[in-house]
């Protein structure tokens, strides 16, 4: 984004975006619709006479979903960025508006625009299939709950069977099993419909401890595997890669995980990991080795899961199934 000879940061709200140019101190306010895409558009090709321009905003999930998606179907070069790599590179600030934002957001732009590279929205497929992930995950919790509350309800009655509040609990339960199937069922067509991702699935699942709902999930943050090179860099993402902590002669800490990273993803990878261990030989003997050799369960188990990643990212790129090699053992 070196060549680019304006940068325009726009911060994004549910109704309203604040935009403004870094050069020329231009600010003004549109909506966040189609409607006000167009004018925005306009109105930065009148301020800035028309010279090659790109837009910064920060990925702020539905909200910035809609601009992303307008900016990429009109060819606008753009980038999304994460909200925390702007925050730390702002300094010290101590006023918090709109407008305040957006001009933080095109001066970070200006000052990085040699680093930053040209974001591009997730194509319709993912962009559904995230949506019915995240839909899932909030049914699940809910049904969780419910279920919580009637057997604490049970507990305390004689006769539950009868109980209207135990019968009302249980339609609802039921009602939320069948939409948490009904998505799932349509999760799985949206999978085999494309024939890459349904290769890549069928892959995944030869995997032991990899099942549906970690299958679907890994498909939704790597595109099918076109996001990230390796699976270090994955595993970064999830937070799973341990990083130094010394400075000087007296500190001088054990590796570990950053906070930063995909919580979800990370936890699923927990139970993939688990799961693991308890059906698959080979990642048995490797976790009971290295705790043998007297790492922490916890430290074990994140080495089961990086070595997990390895293995799907390895299975991907060779495009074979995984196949147990004690199954084959002489």
């Amino acid at each position: 984004m070196k060549n680019y000879e304006e940068t325009v940061g726009i911060d994004v709200s549910k109704k309203t975006l604040d935009v403004s140019c870094h050069l020329c101190s231009k600010h003004k306010v549109f909506g966040n619709d189609i409607k006000g895409y167009r004018s925005m558009l306009k109105w930065v090709k009148n301020q800035t006479g028309g010279v090659s321009v790109f837009y910064c905003f920060e990925n702020t999930g539905n909200y910035s979903l809609k601009l992303s998606t307008y900016l990429s179907s009109s060819g606008v070069d753009y980038v999304e960025e994460s909200p925390i790599k702007i925050k730390r590179s702002s300094g010290l600030v101590r006023e918090k508006t709109d407008k305040v934002d957006s001009e933080i957001i095109a001066r970070y732009a200006w000052l990085y625009r040699e680093e930053l590279s040209s974001s591009k929205s997730k194509p319709v497929v993912y962009q559904e299939l995230g949506r019915l992930i995240g839909l899932r995950d909030q049914l699940v919790r809910g049904r969780a709950g419910l279920l919580g509350t009637l057997k604490e309800i049970e507990h305390l009655l004689n006769s539950p069977s009868t109980d209207t509040s135990c019968m009302v609990l249980r339609r609802s339960i039921d009602n939320l099993s069948k939409q948490i199937k009904h998505i799932e069922l349509r999760m799985e067509d949206i999978v085999k419909a494309e024939p890459a991702m349904s290769a890549t699935y069928e892959l995944l699942l030869s995997l032991r401890g990899i099942g549906f709902v970690v299958a679907c999930q890994l498909l939704y943050h790597t595109e099918n595997f076109k996001r990230f090179d390796t699976w270090r860099q994955f595993s970064s993402y999830c937070g799973l890669a341990p990083y130094e902590y010394s400075s000087g002669t007296s500190i001088h800490r054990r590796k570990q995980c950053h906070y930063l990273g995909d919580r979800k993803m990370k936890s699923l990878l927990s139970m993939a990991s688990i799961s693991a261990i308890q059906h698959d030989p080979e990642l048995r003997i490797y976790y009971k080795r290295k705790v043998e050799e007297g790492k922490p369960k916890m430290i074990a188990l994140n080495n089961v899961r990086n070595k997990l990643l390895a293995r799907v990212f390895s299975v991907v790129r060779r495009g074979t199934p995984y196949v147990v090699m004690n199954t084959y053992a002489a």
